[in-house]
């Protein structure tokens, strides 16, 4: 039995409650995740079991937690416990794969993520963020998110596949947010009109559209995202099926725009409210003299960095992980038996003040090289994950939030009414209720 464990006492029997009849704590989880971590936490402990979705799970908080889990020494846990909720709709993605084929697959994707490959990307994205935001027409009311989420689309499009869909475009940005929303689907079946219906069909037109442009992928030289994987190989010569390629893309595309719009939404909310920080980081970008910087003078956004680091602490994209124990485990001198789901919470991890000064505050400057408050612990800041699962394409995603926030900063201000708090909908991935309403000017 592996072991994380401070003594030699007997095993303790893990603490909680079910919630209710059937729903178990569901709704709690869609409606009010923040406030329903930290009462588990104030209620039980680090460690507890629960029910929701239609599972029980044993829930660990804390930096320690994410440690045991996302090290995972000795493959104690599978990460395709995601199946659950993704399988339906992202039907082995490289989160889902474990072990001895997950490290086989995210070496031959590793290719698609080197320093020379973000160098192409990022000469796609400059010119594309150029056109999206010479679009936008500010006024009051603006809905920054779903502008946002549009324009991350299109980027995600040009880079991963190597073209906007065209006509196709609007539906394939609804089929994505619909098979993302299903995977917390009370109603866990395909009944018309469920959440769980809607990703159905949605995975069914991601499927096609992906099957019928890989002909001409496998013959293209192209840098985009869908061409590397058709050429990817190990140095043993493994190379992707075409049924790994429509997974792998299908996934990748997901996670790449939805992260992004909710980190930049995110930093742009804050900079909102705190107009010093935005005029702070306007003059940042400014001092690099250029609208269209190259991969070195975004590395010198020091300052945005810091913002982009305390977005992302406040609410971490993904809020949560499922884990499964493949064998009986132990952790802190309580059992957990084989075939439990086990869930961490970056969210919680991120807003307690047991590991942060004054949780709830922004505060880029805490990860300044003077303060480091994340480096506490190693574990303690993990809006990408950990282990051998950490977010493949995390330096992407710095690197297109960056430019994205770099010429907004050059060509817009924005601004949201005094005591304006914006709420998050955690019915699928943490996203603004109200699609972030602010004033937009151009500069």
């Amino acid at each position: 039995m592996s072991t994380m464990t401070d003594s030699a006492a007997p095993l303790r029997e893990v603490p909680g409650d079910g919630g209710l009849p059937l729903l178990g704590h569901s709704f709690k989880l869609l409606l009010d995740l923040d406030t329903f971590v930290h009462e588990r936490y104030e209620k039980y402990g680090e460690v507890s079991w629960g029910a929701a979705f239609g599972m029980r799970f044993i829930s660990l908080f804390g930096p320690d937690a994410n440690q045991f889990v996302f090290q995972n020494r000795g493959d104690l846990f599978a990460s395709s416990a995601w199946e659950h909720f993704l399988a339906k709709f992202f039907h082995r993605g490289l989160m889902l794969l474990d072990f001895d084929e997950h490290r086989i697959h995210r070496r031959i994707m590793q290719g698609a993520f080197t320093r020379d490959a973000l160098l192409g990307y990022l000469g796609v994205l400059t010119p594309g963020i150029t056109a999206g935001l010479a679009a936008w027409q500010p006024r009051s009311g603006f809905l920054i998110f779903d502008h946002l989420k549009s324009l991350t689309l299109d980027l995600a499009s040009e880079v991963f596949i190597g073209h906007t869909p065209g006509a196709e475009a609007e539906r394939i940005n609804k089929a994505f947010l619909a098979t993302v929303q299903a995977a917390t689907g009370i109603i866990r079946f395909p009944l018309p009109g469920t959440r769980w219906h809607a990703g159905v069909v949605g995975r069914a037109l991601l499927e096609d559209f992906f099957r019928r442009e890989l002909p001409e992928k496998r013959q293209s030289s192209g840098d985009d995202l869908f061409s590397r994987l058709c050429r990817a190989r190990t140095e043993d010569g493994e190379a992707f099926s075409d049924e790994d390629i429509v997974n792998h893309m299908i996934f990748v595309l997901m996670a790449a725009h939805d992260t992004s719009t909710i980190t930049l939404s995110n930093m742009v909310y804050w900079l909102a409210r705190e107009p010093a920080w935005q005029d702070r980081l306007r003059e940042e970008s400014r001092a690099l003299g250029t609208h269209t910087p190259d991969f070195e003078q975004l590395a010198k956004l020091e300052t945005m960095g810091w913002v982009m680091k305390e977005a992302l602490r406040l609410c971490p994209p993904v809020p949560g992980l499922p884990r499964q124990a493949v064998r009986d485990c132990e952790y802190k001198g309580f059992r957990i038996p084989a075939g439990s789901f086990v869930s961490i919470s970056p969210w919680f991890t991120h807003t307690s003040a047991h590991y942060w000064k004054e949780p709830q505050r922004f505060d880029p400057e805490r990860f300044s090289e003077a303060r480091a408050e994340d480096r506490a612990h190693p574990f303690k800041w993990v809006p990408f994950g950990g282990g051998a699962h950490k977010c493949i394409g995390l330096h992407f995603g710095e690197m297109e939030v960056k430019a994205i926030l770099h010429q907004m900063l050059l060509r817009f201000r924005w601004s949201v009414p005094e005591g304006y708090v914006m709420k998050q909908d955690f019915t699928s991935l943490p996203i603004p209720k109200d699609r972030l309403p602010v004033t937009l000017e151009r500069i």
